[in-house]
């Protein structure tokens, strides 16, 4: 079964074929990154305009690994992401359902980034080749989320910990911005803290008792830290990363042996940080699942992994499926 997936949440428009949720047939992604640079953060009307121009050189590019008829349904991300972006990729998915006669799939961005764990086997930290065993700890890590989701099955999600305030990958951009690194924040802060050492004293938000997370107060102590006077910014770099890593580790590590899962699945852009993936590799006592990193970051593949999914337990969106912005998951 091939599914067409397609993506346009934020700033990176996408297309995919994946063969029976595993399989990458193809995977072409057109990313913004230097369009918006030169602002410091995602314009909005401006991805969405981009999205537009970019999305049916994409789909046609995605589309020379296989032909229509080999096409069995279409996947497309209808939320949470910027709704002008959203838009456009749910009413060119639309549009060539009806025109194909192809059953349609909305997707969750969220579950989305778990599915990416479902793509080309790789291995885990148990030393065997990917596989997922439910039930497993979710670690959602991105620009906008920092969530942890117990996953009991196909479909079966509840949310055990959110972040109170930034998301990690924010916390990330936002650092960037204060140190002068650009944007986007996450890969600027890891290039900068490869040459700096973590001896900073920067402050780490437990939240004891509860598996929320929270980076504002990390990102107002980086502020009052660079305002104080002479510092080293990959010394800094290195720091904030660290404080950030420790935290995320170790908060999915302890929620992980209170569910008493099998496994715990890294997902999202941030999941793509060399030091992250290496302590939750070093420290988790439970097997733990990694995408690659290109993976980790915004693609279709995923999205047409989760659609064959839902298209498997006949979960057909209609001609009627709109975008939901703030859409969460569990």
């Amino acid at each position: 079964m091939k599914i067409l997936g397609i993506e346009t949440s934020c700033d990176e428009t996408a297309a995919a074929i994946v063969e029976d949720g595993s399989i990458i047939i193809s995977n072409v992604v057109a990313s913004q990154i230097d369009i918006h640079a030169r602002y410091g953060g995602v314009v909005p009307e401006v991805a969405s305009r981009q999205h537009l121009l970019t999305i049916m050189p994409v789909i046609s590019e995605a589309m020379t690994k296989a032909t229509w008829h080999d096409i069995n349904g279409i996947a497309v991300t209808f939320g949470p992401g910027l709704a002008g972006s959203l838009l456009v990729g749910v009413n060119v998915a639309k549009a060539i359902a009806l025109a194909k006669k192809l059953p349609i799939a909305g997707v969750n961005h969220l579950e989305a980034h778990i599915y990416a764990n479902w793509l080309d086997s790789f291995p885990s930290s148990s030393g065997e080749m990917g596989k997922v065993n439910f039930p497993c700890l979710c670690l959602i890590v991105s620009g906008g989320h920092s969530d942890l989701v117990l996953m009991m099955g196909h479909g079966q999600f509840e949310k055990v910990g959110r972040t109170r305030d930034d998301a990690a990958g924010e916390a990330f951009d936002k650092a960037a911005r204060i140190l002068g690194l650009g944007y986007p924040g996450g890969p600027a802060i890891e290039q900068a803290a490869r040459s700096g050492v973590p001896c900073l004293s920067l402050p780490r938000a437990w939240l004891k008792e509860s598996h929320d997370f929270s980076f504002s107060g990390l990102k107002t102590a980086l502020w009052h830290l660079v305002h104080k006077g002479e510092i080293s910014v990959a010394d800094v770099a290195a720091s904030f990363q660290l404080a950030i890593v420790d935290v995320l580790v170790a908060k999915a590590i302890e929620a992980a042996k209170q569910l008493k899962v099998a496994q715990i699945l890294l997902s999202g852009g941030v999941a793509a940080n060399k030091m992250l993936t290496q302590h939750f590799l070093a420290k988790s006592p439970i097997p733990v699942l990694i995408p690659p990193p290109h993976l980790c970051t915004d693609n279709a593949a995923m999205v047409a992994a989760c659609g064959y999914y839902h298209l498997q337990a006949g979960k057909i969106s209609g001609y009627d499926l709109d975008v939901v912005p703030s859409l969460g998951l569990g």
